[in-house]
């Protein structure tokens, strides 16, 4: 079988940073882990091709050799998804798709025209698809109720990637979270009981990466790394002294909810092993919301105080915040900005909430008649954080509208951008000690930063000033956090323009700018109630 694996587009987006990675030269931020296990799992007589359509658009000659086609998708990909779908089934050839998108939806995929669906998580769903190849079926959809053991899940193909092409490379330890969010669809897809791979099958990945010549950041996408506290703290034991061996050739950055603050022997293993991120789920500052939505682990112990404890141990805090809850009170967004600003969180990651398919949110205002299904998923197919509520909300959808395009263009104002990144490097505790964080060759770093001081040093006359100042700063008193505090800086030029494109983008849905005094339009006919 000559398979053909294709990893659709993305938008421009929050995470896309591509002003950023156009300034270092690179493609995409991070590679497809979940399409190079897929290609892990398939029968080894199989010849593969795969492209990431991120970093290089595969060719026409790539089309005609191949049989099948394997796509993978999240919700975000959706449009060029289905245009890859429909080109494979006009040439003649097989489709096969799966990935959260067609896992959480799969009758669009099917409308589409793809031929055989494989499901849930690949290690069980695979093997069923490969054996109905074998058996000459001309389709089929492979689900499976159980959840895998991820200790048997094979090594991924990072040998496939065009590994220079990104900004980091990325590997799985656990599946699923432990906790009863409303609004997330990872319990639905995952479940709530956290499956972990064991420590030396983790290491053999750092290892493989490492033979590979991959040196810098390296993202551990869990969707909640600290899920099984016991095993990863096991993990960590073991990469503590890799690390050391090989000379701290990776830093580390993951996903966590925020209870990692009340482990101070987690935050000590994560800073000796080379973490120097973390994104956290905080969502809002109000406690009500908080509860509404059933993130209790938010509610435990003060946020700010939290946030504190991570920056002690030396992690930059990245974080996202939702606006659009059930019994939200006006002025949400306001809240947020004012703890952002408390935090210093420099690239706070400000959304309107979804209800995701087949979550309890979802299930909740269908029940109550509330969804707005003819709006589509997402509301429009941008499929980003800015696009409105696919539900009738129970407060005015401008207002939450309002809140939202304000939040972002005051959070990400130059000014208070730079400042931020120049307070949160200042109070994170980095060892003195240890080699900078490294994220790029040194050809890259020296092409971002010559660009960097061309934009933010000698172009804008509104920031230059402010740019010198913290950056003579950061020269003398935290040395140890140029390289961070650089990437930070230079990273605000794709947030400058993403404010902008986020703020047209809700001016499309609503009929008018939300910024502006002009609200003569009647807002989309969706909304015409609220609860």
């Amino acid at each position: 079988m000559k398979a053909l694996l294709l990893y659709p587009q993305f938008p421009q987006s929050f995470w896309s940073y591509d002003r950023f990675m156009e300034m270092a030269g690179l493609k995409a931020v991070l590679p497809p882990l979940g399409i190079i296990t897929v290609a892990a799992l398939l029968p080894k007589d199989w010849e593969i091709k795969f492209c990431d359509r991120n970093v290089n658009v595969e060719t026409d000659a790539d089309w005609q050799w191949c049989d099948l086609v394997i796509l993978s998708a999240m919700l975000v990909q959706k449009p060029d998804f289905h245009a890859l779908i429909q080109k494979g089934v006009r040439l003649g050839k097989k489709v096969a798709v799966g990935g959260p998108y067609p896992t959480s939806i799969p009758q669009e995929a099917l409308n589409s025209g793809a031929h055989y669906l494989i499901l849930d998580e690949g290690e069980l769903t695979i093997p069923q698809f490969v054996e109905a190849l074998n058996q000459g079926q001309e389709q089929g959809i492979f689900r499976s109720l159980e959840k895998p053991d991820v200790t048997q899940s094979p090594m991924p193909r990072f040998d496939l990637l065009q590994r220079d092409a990104y900004l980091m490379m990325a590997i799985q330890f656990s599946r699923g979270c432990p906790f009863n969010c409303e609004f997330c669809d990872i319990i639905t897809l995952y479940g709530r009981k956290p499956r972990t791979k064991e420590p030396d099958q983790t290491i053999a990945e750092l290892q493989a990466l490492y033979d590979l010549g991959w040196r810098g950041s390296l993202f551990i996408v869990d969707d909640n790394f600290i899920g099984n506290q016991r095993n990863v703290k096991q993990l960590l034991r073991e990469l503590i002294p890799w690390m050391k061996q090989h000379d701290y050739p990776f830093t580390f950055i993951t996903e966590a909810s925020v209870n990692l603050a009340e482990d101070e022997e987690l935050l000590q293993l994560m800073n000796e092993a080379g973490f120097y991120a973390v994104f956290l789920g905080i969502e809002t500052p109000d406690q009500d919301s908080l509860q509404m939505t059933q993130k209790l682990q938010n509610t435990r112990n003060p946020l700010i105080e939290a946030c504190q404890k991570i920056n002690e141990a030396g992690m930059l805090i990245y974080a996202g915040f939702i606006l659009g809850f059930d019994g939200e009170r006006p002025g949400a967004g306001e809240r947020i900005q004012a703890f952002v600003e408390q935090t210093s969180i420099p690239q706070p990651m400000l959304g309107i909430l979804q209800a995701l398919p087949n979550t309890a949110l979802w299930k909740r205002l269908q029940k109550e008649q509330r969804l707005l299904e003819s709006k589509g998923i997402g509301g429009t197919e941008v499929g980003d954080q800015n696009t409105l509520m696919n539900f009738i909300p129970t407060r005015s959808i401008d207002e939450i509208a309002r809140e939202y395009v304000e939040g972002l263009w005051t959070l990400y104002e130059p000014k208070n951008y730079l400042r931020r990144c120049f307070q949160q490097c200042l109070s994170i505790n980095l060892p003195s000690k240890r080699k900078q964080t490294r994220h790029f060759s040194p050809r890259q770093g020296l092409r971002l930063f010559a660009q960097l001081i061309w934009h933010q040093g000698l172009r804008q006359p509104e920031i230059f000033g402010q740019f010198w100042q913290q950056l003579w700063t950061i020269l003398l008193k935290k040395p140890q956090a140029l390289n961070l505090y650089l990437g930070l800086c230079a990273a605000g030029e794709h947030f400058w323009e993403y404010r902008a494109l986020a703020r047209q983008r809700i001016t499309q849905q609503l009929g008018y700018d939300p910024l502006t005094e002009q609200n003569t339009l009647l807002v989309n006919k969706f909304y015409s109630k609220t609860v």
